[in-house]
C-alpha cells in the first residue's frame, strides 16, 4: 500500500498541475479558499469593503507589514521603553500618525500630558515647592509661603532656589521626569515583577498630583492635553478623573463642582479654538482601597454631578489594581444603588486587568457585565471566559484596549502574545486607547495603534480593520445618539480626505 501511495503522488501532482494549467479548480482549494474568506469576514474590519483608492493603500500598508515583521527587532516583541525609537522610524507609525483616530476613550487625567511639559513649565512658575520623601519619590506643591510637613515631606524647598545653588539645570529637571514616567533604560532589570512597576506606577502618579491638582495649572493642563491629541488626529475625549480637590495658592480647597465647570470651560475655550474637535466627557473614579460605605457616598454624589452637569459627566468607575485592590463584587452594594434609586449611572468598569486565572479579581469580568457596564476597560482577561466574551458581544460592550499599558504593567512581553488577537481575530467590539500615556513616554493613540495593528493583528489586520477600530470609537462612546451620528459623519470625511491623500 505504501509503495503503491507513493507511485500515485507522482501522477496526482501532474493531474493538478494540468486542472489548473486548463482552468479547473481544485475542489480542496476551493473549499479552503471559502474557509479562509469566511473566517477573514469574522475578523475587526472584515465586513467593511474597501475602495478602489483604499484597496491601493491597503496593498502598501501589507508590504510595509512584510518588511517589518521580518527584520531583524520587531517593535511589538520587544518592551516599548526599547521599541519607542523604532517605531519612530517606521513608515507604519508615520501613516498612523496622520490617520483619523476617532476617539480616546480610556486615558486618566494625571497621565494626559507629558511630563517633559510638566518639568519645564509647571515646575518653573513662582511658589512651586518641592520634597523629597524617605522612600526616595517626589512631592509637589504650590504655596504662597513654605508648607508646613504633610504626607512624607518633612522640609520643603523652592524650586526656583533650589535650581540656583544645584546647578546643573538640565540633570536635575531630567531627574524630575524620570519620578514622574516609569521610563527607563533597562527596564527589566528595573521592574523584575508586577508588584515593583506597580508600586512605582502609584508613586508617579502621586509624584504629578500636586502639579495638576493646582486650580491655575489644572486649567492650562486639561488644554494643552487636549492640544496633544488634537495633533494626534483624536477628535473626542472621554477622560478618567477623581477630580481631585484642586488647591489654590493660599490652601483653599475647591469642591467637585468648581473643578468640573472649570473642565467644561477649558472644553468650550478649546472647542472655539479647534472647531473640528467634538469636545470630552469625564468619568468620575474612585479608587478600589475605598470601602463600601465611602464607594457608596461616592456613587450618590456621581449620581448627582451627572444630573447637574449631564453634557459633562459620562458615568463612574473604580481604579487602581486589580490584583491587590477589591472585586466589583465585593462592591456590590455600592454599584446597586443606581438600579435601587430608579436612575440611570453608566459604569465603565475597569475589569480583567489581571493574568491570575480563577481568582475573584478574575471574575470581575463577569461581575462589570452584571453590572451592566457600558465598556470594559483593559479586559485582558476576556479570552479565556467564553459566557463573558459571548454576554458582551450580544450586548454590545466593547473592550477598552491598551496594549502598551499591558505590556509595561508586565501582563505580557511580546505583543503578538497578547489575549486581544483572539478578540480581533472573532470581531469582538474594540477600540484603542492608551490608559497612561505620559507615564509610558507616549502620546496619543498612535504608539498604541502599531502595537495593535502591527503587533496583536499581525499581518491579518489590514486598513477595514484600522477604519473599523477608528469607527468603533465613535460607536461606543457615551456621546447621545445625535451626537454619534454627526461625530461618524465628520469622522468619514476625516477618513476619506487621508485616503485621498495617501492614494
Amino acid at each position: 500500500m505504501t509503495s503503491l501511495c507513493q507511485a500515485l503522488v507522482p501522477w496526482l501532482s501532474l493531474l493538478w498541475v494540468a486542472r489548473v494549467a486548463d482552468g479547473m479548480p481544485d475542489p480542496a482549494q476551493r473549499d479552503l479558499d471559502l474557509l479562509m474568506r469566511e473566517e477573514a469576514s469574522r475578523q475587526t474590519g472584515g465586513r467593511l469593503v474597501l475602495n478602489a483608492a483604499e484597496q491601493k493603500l491597503d496593498s502598501y500598508l501589507h508590504r510595509l507589514k512584510q518588511r517589518e515583521m521580518s527584520a531583524a527587532q520587531f517593535p511589538p516583541a520587544m518592551h516599548f521603553f526599547r521599541a519607542k525609537p523604532l517605531i519612530q522610524k517606521s513608515p507604519i507609525f508615520k501613516l498612523l500618525q496622520e490617520m483619523p483616530k476617532g476617539a480616546a476613550l480610556h486615558i486618566h487625567t494625571s497621565s494626559l500630558v507629558g511630563a517633559e511639559w510638566l518639568v519645564k513649565n509647571v515646575t518653573y512658575r513662582p511658589n512651586c515647592y518641592v520634597c523629597f520623601t524617605w522612600d526616595n519619590s517626589v512631592r509637589f506643591l504650590f504655596s504662597e509661603r513654605q508648607p508646613f510637613p504633610r504626607w512624607d515631606c518633612f522640609y520643603w524647598q523652592l524650586l526656583q532656589s533650589l535650581r540656583a545653588r544645584i546647578g546643573d539645570t538640565t540633570g536635575f529637571d531630567n531627574s524630575l521626569m524620570q519620578q514622574l514616567t516609569l521610563v527607563t533604560e533597562d527596564p527589566e532589570e528595573e521592574y523584575p515583577s508586577q508588584e515593583v512597576v506597580w508600586e512605582r506606577f502609584e508613586k508617579a502618579f502621586m509624584a504629578a498630583a500636586g502639579l495638576i491638582s493646582h486650580g491655575p495649572v489644572l486649567q492650562d493642563f486639561l488644554y494643552r492635553g487636549l492640544e496633544e491629541l488634537h495633533h494626534d488626529n483624536i477628535m473626542y475625549l472621554e477622560l478618567r478623573s477623581g477630580l481631585s480637590r484642586t488647591y489654590e495658592l493660599d490652601g483653599s480647597i475647591h469642591d467637585k463642582v468648581w473643578t468640573l465647570k472649570l473642565f467644561q470651560e477649558v472644553i468650550k475655550r478649546f472647542t472655539a479654538d479647534h472647531p473640528d474637535f467634538l469636545g470630552a466627557r469625564l468619568i468620575i473614579c474612585v479608587h478600589r482601597a475605598l470601602s463600601v460605605n465611602e464607594v457608596k457616598t461616592a456613587v450618590k454624589e456621581a449620581i448627582q454631578l451627572q444630573k447637574d452637569f449631564p453634557d459633562v459627566v459620562a458615568g463612574f468607575d473604580l481604579v487602581g489594581r486589580e490584583d491587590s485592590g477589591r472585586s466589583l463584587w465585593f462592591f456590590r452594594e455600592a454599584l446597586s444603588l443606581p438600579a435601587e434609586l430608579g436612575v440611570t449611572l453608566p459604569f465603565f468598569f475597569h475589569a480583567g486587568e489581571t493574568d491570575d486565572e480563577g481568582t475573584d479579581v478574575d471574575q470581575n469580568i463577569l461581575d462589570a457585565l452584571l453590572f451592566n457596564t457600558s465598556r470594559i476597560g483593559h479586559g485582558f482577561a476576556l479570552a479565556r471566559h467564553p459566557l463573558a466574551r459571548e454576554l458582551s458581544v450580544k450586548r454590545k460592550v466593547a473592550v477598552e484596549l491598551c496594549p502598551i499599558s499591558n505590556q509595561v504593567l508586565k501582563l505580557v512581553s511580546d505583543l503578538r502574545n497578547h489575549p486581544a488577537a483572539v478578540l480581533m481575530s472573532e470581531g469582538h467590539p474594540l477600540v484603542i486607547s492608551s490608559d497612561d500615556p505620559a507615564l509610558f513616554g507616549s502620546s496619543g493613540l498612535s504608539y498604541d495603534f502599531y502595537q495593535a495593528f502591527v503587533g496583536i493583528g499581525g499581518l491579518k489586520a489590514n486598513l477595514a480593520t484600522l477604519k473599523e477600530l477608528a469607527l468603533n470609537s465613535i460607536r461606543f462612546s457615551s456621546l447621545p445618539a445625535r451626537l454619534k451620528d454627526s461625530a461618524l459623519v465628520t469622522l468619514q470625511n476625516k477618513w476619506d480626505d487621508f485616503i485621498l491623500k495617501h492614494s
